[in-house]
């Protein structure tokens, strides 16, 4: 296994990623958001052209790879009632980028779960999942088309919605791979069953998809009642089942990307921190350090298993 990042935990500038990589002694980062001097923070595949040229150019002379890219096309912030020309769109900025750094892999979704005033999901019948699949079939024909492999995250979308919902999203998209993440379950709901639906457990949502996996994603947690919210952990000290997953695939001979995903960060969770009394130094210090120090952990975990 090759070990990689999704490099905006560690902080926004690309060269923060590229360091944070390099002092992982990783060749490659995975690409989601990212800012250089002169421009806001933004996606891989929204952020302006300028902007991509100079991230691009900085990742070219540190000679870091981008082992692949965390895009926003289908994700939970999109509506599956949304014009289906604004993923289109994103495919044609995506798939140049791509191509100029040699990326090969790509996250998707299956769209935002549909749901009521009250946030409550709306029954099954009512989630429009023929339009789902239908887009969902583009969306990866035209990445395999430029020899991208598209990789369905198991998250808050309709294709992470259960074991089930996984199941019947590959049967209908047969060309579709899978980018397991660890801890999504462990938070994700399994709207399978009935309210009040109980949480994912992440071994039989590992083994369910297991044939179609081409990429990891490493989070891990505690599912925290009194807060309907995850509480983050290093990897191996949650609920995510990760050193289980790791010996299996491992066990497998399991030869693609393993990319951590922290959450850990004071930028995400610690309301007490430097966030919240206004220093973004502070801020940014704790997250690289924690994005380290978890890179460093993952590795030690691997390198222990039998």
């Amino acid at each position: 296994m090759k070990l990689t990042g999704i490099s905006d935990e560690a902080g926004q500038d690309i060269a923060v990623q590229i360091k944070a990589h390099q002092e992982l002694g990783w060749d490659s980062i995975e690409s989601r958001f990212l800012s250089v001097e002169g421009f806001d923070k933004g996606s891989f595949h929204e952020i302006p052209q300028e902007a991509f040229d100079k991230a691009a150019g900085i990742l070219e002379d540190s000679g870091m790879k981008v082992s692949g890219v965390g895009s926003t096309i289908g994700n939970w912030a999109h509506s599956i009632e949304d014009d289906f020309q604004i993923t289109l769109d994103e495919i044609e900025r995506c798939i140049p980028r791509m191509e100029r750094l040699g990326s090969k892999i790509v996250r998707i979704m299956t769209y935002a779960i549909l749901t009521d005033a009250d946030g409550n999901s709306l029954p099954e019948a009512e989630q429009q999942k023929e339009e789902r699949f239908r887009r969902t079939n583009e969306i990866v024909k035209r990445f395999a088309d430029a020899g991208i492999t598209a990789v369905h995250e198991n998250c808050m979308n309709y294709g992470g919605m259960s074991i089930q919902h996984a199941l019947e999203t590959q049967e209908a998209v047969p060309g579709m791979k899978w980018v397991f993440d660890t801890g999504n379950p462990v938070f994700n709901p399994d709207r399978s069953k009935p309210r009040p639906f109980p949480r994912q457990d992440p071994w039989d949502f590992y083994q369910a998809v297991k044939p179609h996996i081409a990429h990891i994603h490493i989070k891990d947690g505690v599912w925290n009642e009194s807060k309907q919210d995850c509480d983050y952990t290093f990897p191996g000290e949650g609920d995510g089942q990760v050193a289980r997953i790791l010996g299996d695939l491992k066990t497998n001979g399991y030869d693609g990307y393993v990319s951590i995903e922290p959450h850990m960060a004071v930028v995400f969770h610690d309301a007490d921190g430097a966030a919240a009394k206004g220093d973004p130094e502070e801020e940014a210090r704790k997250m690289y350090a924690n994005y380290v120090e978890y890179g460093q952990r993952l590795a030690s975990l691997i390198n222990g298993l039998a």
